[in-house]
């Protein structure tokens, strides 16, 4: 167990503003070399999810110890880009990325790709591959499906209790929901995760879900671990969070 400071970040979904907001809170806590662990979903139902790339493309590229996990959100927009998809049999309502709720109308706003209703879609994938850097497509693909760290495990949606990390199904890492978050025995990690939405980040004792709901119309909260114990920062300073 480490007791040095990991401060995370949850879903960011396309708001670019309120990501300066949390890593100006994670600077004034930790200083502008802390390092950072985002949740994924970094695009969609926000206005500017290009800016949130960019973001992280640059601060990696300026050398800051930030790692992004891959979220359900980041890896349809990737698979559209690469292959056109638009649904997922994950999404139980059976709606497509393209659909207001998923938000990948804006995300595609945000590259200057409008999208109309009743256009084709083989005209839309175009304009989006060529509105796209490649930079931001080679960064989407690049993103791991988790990051282990001492007895931390972070990842986007969670993991199928008890079975091992190597033979954890990717949909699962990405999408699950209700057989990880009722399960309250000790997994081998305390779980840093995102994906399901809460008012605030809580604390669950084996996981910790930093989905604030910041695609929701919510702050986007940021937090700091240091070996188990965990706070949420505030313009105020740190707030415990316990189980």
């Amino acid at each position: 167990m480490t007791t040095q400071p990991i401060y995370v970040v949850g879903d960011i979904h396309g708001h670019a503003d309120k990501l300066e907001h949390a890593l100006d809170l994670i600077a004034r806590d930790g200083g502008p070399e802390a390092g950072i662990v985002f949740l994924g979903d970094l695009v969609d139902r926000g206005p500017d999810s290009r800016a949130v790339i960019e973001r992280l493309i640059r601060g990696r590229t300026e050398g800051h110890d930030w790692l992004v996990v891959r979220g359900n959100h980041d890896h349809m927009f990737a698979r559209f880009l690469d292959r056109g998809i638009t649904h997922d049999a994950n999404i139980q309502s059976g709606l497509g990325w393209l659909h207001s709720r998923l938000g990948g109308r804006m995300t595609l706003t945000s590259y200057g790709v409008e999208y109309a209703a009743g256009g084709a879609a083989s005209d839309l994938l175009i304009a989006a591959r060529e509105a796209v850097p490649q930079a931001h497509r080679d960064f989407l693909s690049s993103l791991p499906y988790y990051h282990e760290r001492d007895d931390l495990l972070f990842v986007h949606a969670g993991i199928r209790p008890e079975i091992p990390l190597a033979e954890q199904h990717p949909d699962d890492l990405i999408w699950i929901r209700g057989p990880f978050l009722d399960y309250t025995a000790p997994h081998p990690w305390l779980v840093i995760h995102g994906h399901t939405a809460l008012e605030m980040p809580c604390h669950f004792g084996n996981r910790i879900d930093m989905d604030g709901g910041a695609g929701h119309g919510r702050a986007l909260v940021p937090a700091v671990i240091e070996g188990r114990d965990a706070w949420v920062l505030t313009a105020k300073g740190r707030v415990a969070l316990k189980p």
